[in-house]
């Protein structure tokens, strides 16, 4: 191999190619329609000349002599014998010819009044400012010459008053323009000139950006720019002929329009005001503009992001029994993918092992260190265990233990992919541990993942060291705990913890043996093992901590217990010296963003002891389930007789308020809302009534709940979700048992339907509660149809809403991400914009914390307090 020079680029500019530049850029001039001969060459002088390069195999170029894999391809060029406008730039064609005198070329305006302009207007914006004053210049000011203004009828047609200007004439006038006077719009004459804009000569892109294909019935097809440019030679031709006939003017005319318009479509095949070029199947043709933009564009489709190989795509379950680090792979997906593995002469025996093996793993395939790749079989295993030695490569299938990276799409933030290892098990689903579904927003109702195999000791060491789940417990959107345990799991640790939660000491063996804990707890005087005592076995010894429980906040909340602690479970959750005394666990204790428990651990005994706990948790939990179970009947929604009657009165109140609040607005006595209307205060006065009413009875329901259903015998009743916050809210008891409510479409009562009413239902002009979608009926009991019926006018408001809303979301999310992609923070603390150079904050944030080291904000005084204390005591 020679020598490699690196070189950096200094620079890149835009600018427009002058004529010159595209000839001498050019490797031949295309003057033929054709493209291959009747035995299937190319035709010289042809739109797939071979001095434009190659796109078949066997061929040489003619101009670098390279073969297909090695000639980049070069550029040819058509010489139009008419010139045309260059329609993406039109606009600008308009502007010069309004700025500029047509007769000697010089500004439309005073020499101080196009200072003026060029003193008060950016570079960008100056040629817009002179072609706006220009515009009504009757007389040039330094000749004297008559003109009127131009005005551009899209796409490509210009106008002087009633007469056509064509594009020879706009070129005489845009060649007359001074380079200092194009300096001093902003323009650089080197790079860019008008008359540019009016193209003469066309560059015909090589051959490999536009490629043919053989069909199976071993015909070609040519490429969209293919048959554009061959519609553009053929015209120029036809152009040519008329002209040297001598056709009438009108007939030239015509042609001159045509070639413009397939030049304008060769451009952009989306120009207003041109139809769009269509293929003879009615398909229309993609030009060079739609090559690029767009998500399934060149820049979006095969830049940014594009298909991979060793990845993989599969429905995703749960396995509880695997760690928070760890995704199940299916055996078929580990036998096929392979993991290279460098030969060295300290791991010669394992590259040996996999060659020779022939049962899963076994090496695939060797490659030598001239770059050849050998598939390994029966008949040259043997030849190859001989052959290997330090240099060689062994693509191994994929063992337990490898790296990988996982992914869920949309990926919103950087915890949307993680770096998993490998457990590869039987079956065809992806799976993994249910605790880091959150920051995935993964569910288990169909929902897939990707799943890349890293090939190089860089990539994998990178995703070890930076992308774990381990590192990212704690969320730097808000500083809480992102990976936490979710639904079953709080359930389970609720039930767990409860004061009254006891078990034999074969269950406590089973649970414990389950959490991988083979130490068992003091027992109570009575024989049996609390739960408490249980949950306390996979808790640091040195622990203490108190916070207020999910449980607490409800209780306190509806008077059972006050924020001292006092109640018929303790409303604050205390650890101490490692053994849970008071309260339960619940959400606050272990669940998504504010796990009081997860948070605390992390900060203070780190991610290990953290991703530890919950593995054991989970599987504890799990083992729990199969014991107890927790289920709902309908029997465990009937309330007492006195409670219903309470419910109806809270109802029928506020449907009276209700009533005298419309009987006062039909007489009009209605006091409005200051900065409201008569009509909107009287539906906020309703919404507002009938909402108090809700909330009144979702307090007495939960009241009623927590007296009566806080006991041994009712809590597997599926209320013990509700109270430990694992899933529900007191919002659906409310719907179940008290009153379904008020339905809401974009936050008012529904109103739009037929002609002065929502159904048929009611009477035309009836602004009563339940003609406006109040339903007093409950679940337990079932809706009426019209109560069904205006409940489904909410909830398929939500669903638009919910696909609308992503869609926008989801764009504005990848506005701002390319804005802000060249957003960097410096070792010095700054944050800058790399490409300008720019410091946009001094301080990171302009406080210098780091998120997710903060908590919900705020600095973890209490952690940082206790390692104080620990470290005084060492």
């Amino acid at each position: 191999m020679g020598m490699v020079t690196r070189k950096t680029i200094g620079m890149i500019k835009f600018g427009i190619l002058s004529p010159e530049m595209i000839r001498k850029m050019s490797a031949v001039e295309v003057k033929v329609a054709e493209t291959y001969d009747d035995d299937g060459f190319p035709i010289e002088g042809g739109l797939m000349d071979p001095h434009m390069g190659v796109a078949d195999p066997g061929l040489r170029c003619k101009t670098c002599g390279q073969k297909m894999n090695r000639c980049p391809g070069h550029f040819g060029h058509i010489e139009l014998v008419r010139p045309v406008i260059h329609s993406e730039y039109a606009r600008y064609v308009e502007y010069f010819l309004n700025a500029f005198c047509p007769k000697c070329g010089k500004p439309l305006v005073s020499e101080q009044e196009f200072a003026e302009i060029i003193a008060e207007n950016p570079p960008k914006s100056r040629l817009k400012a002179l072609a706006k004053k220009g515009s009504s210049v009757k007389n040039c000011p330094h000749c004297g010459a008559e003109r009127n203004a131009v005005r551009l009828d899209r796409p490509t047609n210009f106008f002087e008053g009633d007469k056509r200007v064509w594009p020879t004439e706009i070129r005489e006038r845009l060649e007359k323009i001074h380079d200092t006077d194009l300096e001093r719009l902003g323009f650089n004459p080197r790079d860019f000139r008008p008359e540019w804009l009016v193209v003469t000569v066309l560059p015909v892109p090589p051959v490999t950006v536009r490629p043919s294909i053989v069909l199976e019935t071993g015909e070609r097809a040519e490429d969209d720019l293919t048959h554009k440019l061959a519609d553009i030679v053929r015209i120029n031709q036809r152009l040519r002929e008329n002209i040297d006939a001598g056709a009438p003017q009108l007939i030239v005319e015509d042609l001159w329009d045509l070639l413009q318009y397939h030049v304008t479509t060769y451009f952009n095949n989306e120009t207003s005001g041109a139809p769009p070029a269509r293929h003879r199947s009615g398909r229309i043709l993609k030009t060079i503009i739609q090559r690029l933009k767009g998500k399934e564009g060149r820049f979006r489709y095969n830049l940014s992001g594009k298909r991979v190989n060793f990845a993989g795509r599969a429905v995703i379950t749960p396995d509880p029994m695997l760690s928070i680090d760890e995704v199940g792979v299916p055996d078929r997906m580990a036998n096929i993918i392979t993991v290279p593995l460098h030969v060295t002469e300290w791991n010669l025996e394992e590259a040996k092992r996999y060659v020779a093996s022939k049962e899963y793993p076994r090496a695939l395939y060797v490659i030598r260190p001239d770059g050849t790749r050998l598939k390994v079989t029966d008949a040259n295993r043997e030849e190859l265990l001989e052959e290997l030695a330090p240099g060689y490569t062994v693509e191994r299938q994929v063992v337990d233990g490898d790296i990988v990276l996982f992914n869920r799409q949309p990926s919103l933030h950087r915890m949307s992919m993680f770096a998993l290892k490998v457990r590869v098990l039987p079956g065809k689903t992806l799976r993994i541990q249910p605790a880091i579904c959150p920051p995935y927003n993964a569910d288990f109702d169909g929902d897939e993942m990707n799943i890349h195999f890293l090939q190089t000791k860089e990539a994998q060491a990178e995703a070890r060291e930076l992308m774990v789940p381990t590192k990212h417990i704690i969320s730097p959107r808000y500083g809480g705990p992102i990976i936490a345990l979710t639904k079953d799991y709080i359930t389970a640790l609720f039930i767990l913890t409860l004061p009254w939660t006891k078990f034999t000491k074969e269950e406590a063996m089973d649970l414990l043996y389950a959490a991988g804990i083979t130490e068992l707890p003091e027992p109570e005087e009575d024989g049996t093992i609390s739960g408490r005592a249980i949950f306390s076995m996979l808790l640091p010894p040195d622990m203490n901590l108190k916070f207020p429980s999910t449980l607490g906040k409800h209780l306190v909340s509806v008077g059972l217990a006050d924020k001292k602690g006092n109640g018929p479970i303790s409303p604050i959750t205390v650890i101490k010296d490692g053994k849970l005394v008071e309260g339960v666990i619940d959400k606050a204790a272990v669940g998504t963003g504010k796990g009081k428990l997860i948070d605390y651990m992390v900060r203070r005994y780190g991610e290990g002891v953290a991703k530890d706990f919950m593995n054991r948790v989970s599987r504890l939990a799990n083992r729990l389930l199969y014991m107890f179970g927790f289920t709902i009947s309908y029997h465990s929604l009937k309330i007492p007789e006195e409670l219903d009657r309470k419910i109806d009165e809270i109802i029928e109140k506020a449907l009276e308020k209700v009533y005298e609040y419309i009987k006062q607005y039909e007489e009009g006595r209605l006091e409005p809302i200051p900065g409201r209307g008569v009509e909107e205060s009287l539906e906020t006065y309703i919404m507002v009534t009938l909402g108090q009413a809700e909330k009144e009875i979702q307090s007495l329901l939960q009241k009623y709940l927590l007296e009566t259903k806080l006991d041994p015998v009712h809590i597997l009743d599926n209320f013990a979700q509700i109270f430990s916050g694992a899933r529900g809210s007191f919002a659906n008891i409310k719907n179940l048992m008290g009153v379904q409510g008020q339905a809401a479409v974009r936050e008012k009562r529904p109103h739009r339907g037929f002609y002065q009413r929502v159904t048929s239902h009611f009477k035309r002009g009836d602004i009563g509660p339940f003609a406006r979608g109040f339903a007093r009926s409950n679940l337990r009991d079932g809706l009426t149809v019209n109560e069904l019926f205006f409940w489904g006018m909410g909830g398929r408001m939500g669903e638009v809403d919910k696909g609308v809303s992503t869609q926008i979301t989801g764009y504005y999310y990848r506005r701002l991400s390319n804005a802000m992609m060249d957003l960097l923070a410096f070792p010095d603390g700054t944050v800058r914009e790399v490409t300008r150079d720019t410091i946009v904050q001094f301080a990171f944030g302009d406080d210098n914390l780091n998120p997710q080291k903060l908590r919900h904000g705020e600095v973890p005084l209490d952690v940082l307090y206790d390692e104080i204390k620990a470290g005084e005591k060492r």
